[in-house]
Formats: structure tokens, sequence, C-alpha cells
């Protein structure tokens, strides 16, 4: 609903539903919940969905990026009710939600509402053990309450599919005829319990190396997970900023700070990557004239709050500003 001010809906709309018979796919979509402020306020938001896309119904149905907090909202609007009442009507198959947040409030979630059907984490070999994302401990609870698990950000944002060499070095050097991006995609593929990976793609070429991965699908080998394991320390030692340019923090700075732009700046200057973009769109004054300063940044915190990776912004903002102001 909400992604590319409600553009996504409308391009599914004419790329796909209009195109292929209803039951030929399976069609996700998502409740947004920072509009909500009480009940009456979701039928709007899920008939526009309905309407943009003309699907009829939606396979997949998911309450949007829940945390311990926006749970509550979604306990005292009625949220899981109202998804409830969309799944009696046929217009949603499966009911679920996206989550940000630790195992222990998905502990809780998952508790107090045994009629979630699946839950969509972040999962990817960079972040299976981080102590922020807990891929592992999240992916770990849903199994342990039998909730089949969709994956998103199995290549980060494209940081596991872009890489210097040195890093991917590893990976290169056992399989030459293999994208890094198929890596990330077996792994995730290779877990128990999922209904599906899903993956950003920017172009064709990219959708056809995940179509290939996939088709003849071998799960990782113990060598294989070695390997990873030797790629995953050689991103921690060049670990700069692990955005992974969701910009959801775009929309809630107060100072209009373009901050995933600038910490792809700062991460291709550390990592010494070169990046397919012209100097006019990623150098840093251009930007900064354009929009604000990484200094202008007034240490609101809406960015965190609303990071996905529970990135503390301002800190990174600083460092960007100290390497190019």
């Amino acid at each position: 609903y909400v992604y590319m001010n409600g553009k996504s809906e409308e391009a599914i709309r004419d790329a796909v539903v209009k195109r292929y018979p209803r039951e030929s796919f399976q069609l996700a979509t998502k409740m947004p919940l920072h509009p909500i402020k009480e009940y009456a306020d979701y039928q709007p938001i899920f008939d526009t969905s309905l309407e943009r896309t003309q699907a009829g119904y939606f396979d997949f149905y998911l309450l949007h990026a829940l945390n311990r907090e926006s749970s509550k909202k979604a306990e005292e609007t009625g949220g899981w009710e109202f998804v409830q009442e969309m799944k009696k009507k046929g217009l949603v198959k499966h009911a679920g939600f996206s989550f940000h947040d630790s195992a222990e409030a998905l502990e809780e979630i998952l508790s107090r509402h045994p009629e979630a059907e699946f839950v969509q984490l972040q999962i990817n070999y960079a972040d299976w053990e981080s102590e922020d994302v807990q891929s592992r401990a999240c992916y770990e609870v849903c199994m342990k309450h039998g909730k089949p698990v969709i994956i998103m950000e199995p290549v980060k944002g494209g940081s596991l599919a872009m890489m210097h060499p040195s890093i991917a070095k590893p990976m290169t050097d056992y399989a030459p005829d293999k994208s890094i991006a198929s890596w990330a995609i077996r792994y995730c593929a290779s877990l128990p319990g999922l209904i599906t990976v899903l993956s950003g793609m920017s172009n064709e070429e990219q959708m056809n190396d995940n179509l290939n991965t996939m088709a003849d699908f071998k799960a990782l080998t113990e060598e294989e997970y070695a390997i990873l394991g030797k790629v995953v320390e050689g991103i921690k030692e060049a670990a700069a900023i692990p955005c992974t340019a969701c910009r959801y923090c775009v929309s809630e700075c107060p100072k209009n700070i373009p901050i995933p732009d600038y910490f792809e700046l700062y991460n291709a200057q550390k990592q010494e990557i070169e990046k397919p973009f012209t100097v006019e769109e990623v150098h840093y004054e251009a930007l900064a004239d354009r929009y604000s300063k990484a200094s202008d940044c007034i240490e609101c915190k809406k960015c965190s709050k609303i990071c996905p990776q529970h990135l503390n912004v301002p800190k990174y903002l600083k460092r960007v500003a100290e390497l190019f102001e």
C-alpha cells in the first residue's frame, strides 16, 4: 500500500493481474499501521489496495512491520480482528505479519496471536547471528510456534550481491561460474519451514540469475557453509554502515537528509567499491546542495525508531559528516 506512493500496487495490476489468470500467481500486500487511529481506518486502506490491484483477493495479507510497539497498536485498534474478518469474506487467503524486532518480542506476539499463519522475517547469512536483527533467534521462535516463514532481505539490500572482490574471494574461488548473489539466495532457501524467499531485483539479468539459482536448486553443503563463514568474517572486518536502503527514515527526517544515499557514499568510500552511478548522482556535495548536509542532523532519532536494522542513525551521520565535510 505504501511503497512508491501506491504505484507498486498499480504496477502489479498492469504487469500481472491484467495479463494472467488469477489462479496462476500469488499476490501479497500489507496493511500499514502508522496511519491507523481506530478500527474504521482499516477498511478504506484495504479497499484501496483491492481497487489498485484489481486482484479480487490477496493470497497473503500482512500487518506491516510489526514490533513490540506497533503490535500493541494493532491490538488496541482491532487490526488482528479486521484481517480475520477479511479472511472470513474470502478476500484474504492467508494472514500474517512482517516483523522487525527482537526474538523476545516475536515470542510475545505469536503467543498472543496463534491465528497468525506466517511471519515475514529478515534473514540472510550476514544477519544470522546479528544482535540487532536476530535472524536466527527469530527464525527459531517461528519454528517453535509452527509458523512458516517468508524471508525478506536475503541479499541485505543488495550488499550481499555487490561487495569488494577481496571479501567475495572465497565464493568466487570455489564457484567462479556462480554469482555471489546466488550464495545468499541458496543460504536462505536451504532453511526448512519456508513459504518463499523474496528478493528485490532491479533488472532482468538479476531476475534470471535468481530464477536459475532456484530452477536447479541445491541446498548448501557443509563446505559451502564454511566458505560463507569466511565471507562473514570479511564483511565484519570491512563493516561500515549496515544500511539496506529501505528509505523508511527519509520520510521521517525533519531536516530532509537523504540518509541512505549518504550511507551508500560512505560505504563506497570506506570499502573502495566502484558504484555504477554518475558523479552527479552520488557526489556528496551535490546531494548536500539539493537536500541537507549530514551535519544538519538534530538527533531527534525519529529515523532510528523506524529503522528495521535498529541503526543509531545520528551516530552514523556524524561519521558521514567527518568523512565528507
